[in-house]
């Protein structure tokens, strides 16, 4: 194989990381209804991420607490996302980088984290953790070719990701500014997938 063609192969590859996925209307069940997915990973081997819109009924106070993580006020109206239908009782923190190292993060972007350590909890509890950060139980998975495939059957929108999204829009906008970033009302597409 030419470096060239090696070249377009990992580009190819990794195309969808650093991206968002907007749920399509025909999408109407479970987790991903209405959902926006920030895309951690997408390679040869599949793709994972983090939905960045489905607050659970839990606080991130209550994580802390349930962890026996003693934390400062502030976290009790702070929800904590649904991340996907995988692992879900693992704790994933989308945070954007910080002079700290912690025990277990994959780099994104030179912006962007996603660290499933405790050490970044224990951090943010005590007020020296990222400032930017969203806590999610659980991510979504997807394995080689199966997202393609979703693109293919037009189950997602694509988008560059936007870290203002993530950090500082609030949870139920999140999807709006998003789709609103392509010049598309979501409350317009119909949810009749198909082909033109």
């Amino acid at each position: 194989m030419s470096l060239t063609s090696a070249a377009k192969l990992s580009k190819s590859g990794d195309c969808l990381r650093d991206h968002f996925l907007l749920a399509m209307p025909s999408l109407t069940e479970g987790i991903f209804s209405h959902s926006i997915t920030y895309i951690c990973e997408h390679g040869e081997s599949g793709a994972m991420g983090i939905v960045i819109n489905q607050p659970l009924d839990l606080t991130v106070a209550e994580i802390f607490e349930h962890l026996k993580i003693k934390a400062g006020p502030g976290f009790e109206e702070e929800p904590v996302m649904a991340g996907g239908p995988v692992q879900i009782d693992h704790g994933f923190v989308l945070h954007k980088d910080c002079a700290t190292e912690w025990e277990a993060s994959i780099h994104v972007t030179d912006e962007i984290t996603l660290t499933t350590s405790r050490d970044v909890l224990r951090a943010i509890a005590a007020g020296d953790g990222p400032k930017d950060n969203l806590i999610a139980l659980g991510y979504a998975g997807w394995t080689a070719g199966q997202l393609e495939e979703e693109l293919a059957q037009n189950s997602w929108l694509t988008l560059p990701a936007d870290s203002d999204i993530i950090f500082s829009i609030p949870h139920e906008q999140r999807l709006g500014a998003a789709a609103a970033a392509l010049g598309i009302d979501m409350n317009l597409i119909s949810g009749q997938a198909g082909h033109a």
